[in-house]
């Protein structure tokens, strides 16, 4: 019987970019999932998510977990990035690009 715990680790570990947002990239579901997922998009890689919304335990679990409060939450190669602000900062420097980008090439080597 695995745990809420060990199905968040189990997703962070086996995605190289995963969003933990309200809604799906395609619809978004609030307007701080919406500006993540768009500022990752943008970046032309391929990302996992998860619909906190239909996954109320996750959603109950992540912020514990991730000592972050709020959604969306981004990983990367199994760090915490951050919300929506640390987010949409990023990619407005082109920092959010350069780490998607080598994050990806990382998965596909």
């Amino acid at each position: 019987m695995s745990t809420v715990i060990e199905t968040i680790k189990d997703q962070i570990e086996s995605n190289t970019i995963l969003l933990y947002m309200k809604g799906t990239p395609k619809f978004p579901q609030c307007g701080f999932s919406s500006q993540a997922s768009q500022a990752i998009m943008a970046c032309g890689e391929k990302f996992a998510f998860v619909n906190i919304l239909e996954n109320p335990e996750i959603r109950a679990e992540l912020p514990k977990y991730a000592n972050w409060p709020t959604f969306p939450q981004l990983w990367v190669k199994g760090e915490l990035v951050g919300g929506c602000d640390i987010i949409v900062e990023m990619a407005q420097s082109g920092e959010l690009e350069t780490l998607i980008k080598e994050a990806a090439a990382a998965t596909s080597e």
